[in-house]
C-alpha cells in the first residue's frame, strides 16, 4: 500500500509546522510571528495565511501530524485494550520526542490552558487508534491520562522509562474507574 500524494496545501502546512518547531527551539515562542514561520518554511506568506491564519492553527496542524503517528499503529487483533492504548499513546509521544525542546518551550509560552485545550482531541485520537469508541466518559478519562503522562514526559529525558511507567499505571487506573461506572471497554 502506498501513501496518498501530499497536496500542495498539506506541504505548506507541514513545512510551516517544521519551521515552527525549528524556530521555537531557538527563540521565545511569543517573539515568533506567523510571517517568521512562512519565511523559515520558505512558503509564500499569503499561501500560509490562507491555510492557517495564526500560530495556533499551525500548532493544530502539527498536533494532527502527531495524532497520525498514533492512528498509524498496527496491533494484533488479539491485543488487549490496555496494550492497544499504550501503543497508540507511546507512538504519539515517540513522534513528539525529537521535538521535545521546542514543544516544551511552546507549551510554557502558551500556558497551561492553551496547551490543554488540545488534549481532548489527542485523547480521541489515542482511543480511536486503539479501536475504542470515544464515548464521553472514556474521552474525559483518556484526556486526564494524557494530561498526566505528558507532564511526566516533559521531565523524562532519555529512554522514557518514567513516561512508560506512568502511562501503564494511569491506563490501569482508567480501566478500573471506567468499569466502576459501567463505561469500560
Amino acid at each position: 500500500m502506498t501513501d496518498a500524494p501530499i497536496s500542495a496545501d498539506d506541504d505548506i502546512l507541514d513545512r510551516a509546522a517544521a519551521a515552527s518547531l525549528a524556530l521555537a527551539a531557538d527563540r521565545p515562542w511569543p517573539a515568533i510571528a506567523l510571517r517568521d514561520i512562512a519565511v523559515k518554511a520558505e512558503v509564500p506568506f499569503a499561501a500560509l495565511y490562507g491555510l492557517a491564519d495564526s500560530k495556533h492553527a499551525v500548532l493544530a496542524h502539527l498536533s494532527a501530524r502527531f495524532d497520525r503517528a498514533a492512528l498509524g499503529v498496527d496491533y494484533a487483533e488479539s491485543a488487549d485494550v490496555h496494550d492497544r492504548l499504550f501503543d497508540a499513546a507511546m507512538a504519539r509521544l515517540e513522534a513528539m520526542e525529537p521535538h521535545r525542546v521546542a514543544l516544551i518551550a511552546i507549551a510554557k509560552a502558551e500556558g497551561v490552558l492553551a496547551s490543554a485545550s488540545r488534549f481532548p482531541r489527542i485523547a480521541r485520537a489515542v482511543l480511536e487508534a486503539a479501536g475504542i469508541e470515544a464515548t464521553a466518559p472514556r474521552l474525559v478519562a483518556m484526556t486526564a491520562v494524557w494530561a498526566r503522562v505528558v507532564q511526566v514526559w516533559r521531565d523524562d529525558e532519555g529512554a522514557l522509562n518514567r513516561t512508560m511507567a506512568e502511562l501503564d499505571k494511569r491506563l490501569k487506573q482508567m480501566a478500573d474507574r471506567l468499569a466502576k461506572i459501567g463505561a469500560g471497554f
